[in-house]
């Protein structure tokens, strides 16, 4: 649906909770929206659910996730489904599209046998499985993952699992869970290392430069709304620095680089 529509349907919908996500760390709920006839699901993620964690002791991780989508939304390349904050059943939270994955929607990303690592995939790290045997973990040259990369790098996610990556029949990618991103100091932990220290994308080369510039004005103020004045700062210093270096950055040296799990 198109994103007006989407957005005006979380905004304004009725909600009715499906039940919980139990994989998840926070509590996160499915739930169906309804709007004028029209029906669809929608995750919840409820900001008196969420555990306190102390490298994130400001703001909310609800907010956290409504203002990756505001920057996805910014860069043009649709990177994160429609997300609000609204009240729900449970209070203030997160509303995000749930996004439908066909039966045949293939990763491109995850551990692939060492020795065979599939033609035009980056491998990542290395490991074994408990008889020994030798994987990489690792992801395809992508196009659509290399903006995910860009993306991850200006917000400072900390957690870009392979499963936080989502694969809708449309053909294109969204990343979800941005609840752990836009910290201040560098905290980038994701399964795409796979361009570590080469050029960027060049597309990035004109989304980034209007990328600050929404920063100095709408963009930034409504990140406000959610994050720290430092963490929007900080989000300006990283896009600048990824636009004058040219180049995926590379993985922290104080940090663990790789999620866990990462798939």
């Amino acid at each position: 649906m198109a994103e007006a529509d989407a957005l005006d349907l979380l905004s304004r919908g009725r909600l009715e909770i499906e039940g919980r996500l139990v994989d998840a760390s926070n509590t996160t709920l499915r739930a169906e929206i309804t709007l004028d006839g029209l029906t669809r699901r929608c995750v919840y993620k409820p900001v008196q659910g969420e555990r306190p964690l102390w490298d994130f002791p400001d703001g909310t991780l609800a907010g956290r996730e409504v203002s990756a989508y505001l920057v996805s939304q910014a860069t043009g390349w649709d990177l994160v489904p429609p997300t609000i904050l609204r009240d729900g059943p449970l209070g203030s939270g997160a509303l995000q599209l749930w996004i439908d994955e066909p039966a045949t929607a293939e990763s491109l990303i995850g551990f692939v046998p060492a020795y065979d690592v599939p033609e035009g995939w980056l491998a990542v790290a290395n490991a074994r499985d408990e008889d020994g045997d030798a994987y990489a973990l690792a992801h395809a040259d992508d196009q659509r993952l290399a903006r995910l990369a860009v993306f991850d790098a200006v917000i400072n996610n900390a957690d870009r699992k392979g499963g936080h990556v989502l694969y809708p029949a449309t053909g294109s990618v969204h990343g979800v869970d941005h609840g752990v991103s836009f910290h201040v100091e560098n905290k980038l932990r994701t399964v795409l290392w796979g361009w570590t220290g080469k050029p960027l994308i060049p597309e990035a080369a004109e989304v980034l430069p209007a990328l600050l510039a929404r920063l100095d004005a709408d963009l930034g103020a409504a990140l406000e709304d959610h994050l720290t004045i430092s963490e929007v700062q900080q989000v300006r210093l990283r896009a600048r620095r990824l636009l004058r270096r040219g180049r995926f950055p590379d993985p922290p040296q104080d940090w663990p680089a790789i999620p866990w799990p990462p798939v």
